[in-house]
């Protein structure tokens, strides 16, 4: 270690040396660290720390780092007074960064609730593992655990109801565990994350509302207008963070009392990037509350020092306007990596699949984004409003365009039409379907060739659980525990409404207040065999 090299990175910093100092002090502990932990404990880059560890030239065994004894009185000597003061040791039993740091508003309820951590930490390693063109990075256990208490000790959470806008960090789970009296909702594109809270959700005793969206596509018409508070954690660029933020306010019920819990970062040295965002905020017309500086940790996301900030967001008289005049507009790059990233281009021209809308078959309605001078007088549809409502016509042959990035809608896109045959344009080809062909069998005989695929509709079963469950997806917009009570009732002449109702609550307490539009692929399996259950509940339900 060179005195004078630690010493002129440390003054080159200026004010921001505090985290250098940090991070000296932490391996003037003699202990052992990874890069990773240094990161993540100082909230300070992985250029950053790699610059550190360069002029501080530590002992190294495989990926971890510490100073020899004479490095270490080097260390404290540049340090000066401050070393007594920023020698931590190593970062807390509860993995959070050492003092001094900023003051942390929930910090000191976290021991109370080690159990909670213990638990997380158990959820988040078995839950399924993040998918990078989703941004996916996960929050440590006690990062979730704070966001719960944070929510707890900031507002009356007692039959409130959260929203949560995308949750692979399994945010709701932790709030269910400390506040169980809250009702909370969960809207993701990523169908694992959703059977998975579903799944543990049962398991610890309490229940959690999971949605499907592709918020590209809109917020599910179950969670709008409904949540008190709404926390998400977005990809980290101004398309993904304004995309996210307009439609968590979408689900707020009275914008004049709720609140938006954002989590965002950018690293040190890249202030133009969190200027980005907060301009998409600024655009919402968005009241910063608060910003606790560093309150999220991850696992990972290296390059902005595995933290984020935590933003606490109230809308104002003129939010619903400008998320109403924006938030549809957002297209589909809003990701930082892959076929969705902010930086991928769509090929020039036509979709890959434009000729789904020739050889023979004419479509009376195009879905999607299609060439303007492909079938100039047939009638168009945006694909959010294609799920949003049924279409007014009932056209026999229909043509949807998928863009790269929102296959996973493909199941949803075909439900929403009773259309007798329908093909679909993708931007790559399909590959396997058989998962997409299991989902739509009671509905659709389908074919793929390259990047189109055909769906044929079939004729209804004969037998009475298939004619029942046909019905539910042949009115894929409408409630489907309405759709299903009233079929119910057509198969059992002798049940009443109410009886219908209690038959559906018993065999599928999921289905009330949704659409099979807005169903987990799980649930939609779920549905078939709760279809047959219902035909043959016994008396007592009845």
């Amino acid at each position: 270690m060179e005195r004078e090299g630690v010493a002129g990175l440390l003054a080159g910093a200026g004010v921001d040396a505090r985290r250098y100092r940090t991070a000296l002090g932490l391996l003037c502990g003699g202990e052992w660290w990874t890069l990773a932990d240094l990161v993540r404990a100082t909230a300070t880059s992985r250029r950053g720390i790699e610059a550190l560890l360069r002029e501080a030239s530590p002992e190294r065994s495989g990926e971890r780092f510490r100073l020899a004894p004479e490095q270490i009185a080097l260390c404290r000597d540049v340090l000066g007074d401050d070393a007594a003061r920023t020698d931590g040791g190593p970062a807390s039993s509860l993995g959070e960064a050492p003092a001094p740091g900023p003051a942390d508003p929930v910090g000191h309820l976290l021991p109370r609730h080690s159990d909670v951590v213990e638990q997380m930490e158990k959820l988040i390693a078995r839950a399924p593992r993040g998918r990078h063109v989703l941004d996916h990075v996960a929050a440590t256990p006690q990062t979730v655990v704070r966001r719960a208490l944070l929510l707890g000790t900031r507002f009356w959470l007692r039959e409130a109801r959260l929203l949560c806008v995308g949750d692979h960090d399994l945010t709701s789970l932790a709030v269910k565990m400390i506040h169980p009296e809250t009702d909370v909702t969960v809207v993701d594109v990523d169908e694992r994350i959703l059977a998975y809270i579903d799944e543990q959700a049962e398991r610890l005793g309490f229940t959690v509302r999971t949605l499907w969206a592709d918020l590209r596509l809109g917020l599910p018409p179950a969670a709008r207008d409904r949540a008190d508070l709404a926390i998400t954690d977005p990809p980290y660029t101004p398309e993904g963070v304004g995309l996210f933020v307009a439609r968590a306010v979408e689900g707020l019920r009275d914008p004049d009392q709720g609140r938006v819990l954002l989590a965002y970062g950018a690293g040190e040295r890249t202030p133009m990037l969190a200027l980005k965002v907060q301009n998409s905020l600024h655009d919402l017309n968005l009241c910063y509350e608060a910003i606790y500086p560093d309150f999220n940790r991850y696992f990972g996301a290296e390059a902005i020092g595995s933290a984020a900030d935590l933003y606490i967001l109230r809308p104002t008289t003129k939010t619903r306007p400008a998320v109403a005049a924006r938030a549809d507009r957002y297209v589909t790059g809003i990701y930082t990596k892959g076929p969705q990233s902010v930086e991928a281009r769509p090929p020039a021209g036509a979709p890959a699949g434009a000729s789904a809308a020739g050889d023979g078959f004419e479509p009376e309605v195009l879905v999607g984004d299609w060439p303007k001078d492909l079938s100039p007088r047939t009638p168009r549809a945006r694909l959010s409003t294609w799920l949003a409502k049924p279409y007014a016509a009932a056209p026999r042959r229909a043509a949807i365009a998928v863009p790269a990035g929102l296959e996973a809608a493909l199941p949803r896109l075909l439900l929403a039409t009773r259309a007798g045959h329908v093909r679909v344009s993708t931007a790559e080809p399909l590959g396997d379907i058989a998962q997409t062909a299991e989902q739509l069998s009671p509905v659709y005989r389908l074919t793929a060739q390259g990047d189109v695929l055909s769906a044929e509709r079939l004729d209804p079963p004969e037998d009475e659980a298939g004619r029942l469950l046909r019905a539910i997806l042949d009115n894929a917009h409408g409630k489907l525990a309405n759709t299903w009570r009233e079929g119910l009732i057509r198969a059992r002449p002798e049940l009443t409404k109410k009886q219908a109702r209690a038959v559906i609550d018993e065999v599928a307490p999921w289905a009330g207040e949704v659409t099979v539009l807005e169903l987990p692929a799980h649930r939609l399996r779920d549905l078939r065999v709760a279809v047959g259950a219902s035909l043959a509940a016994p008396g007592s339900l009845r």
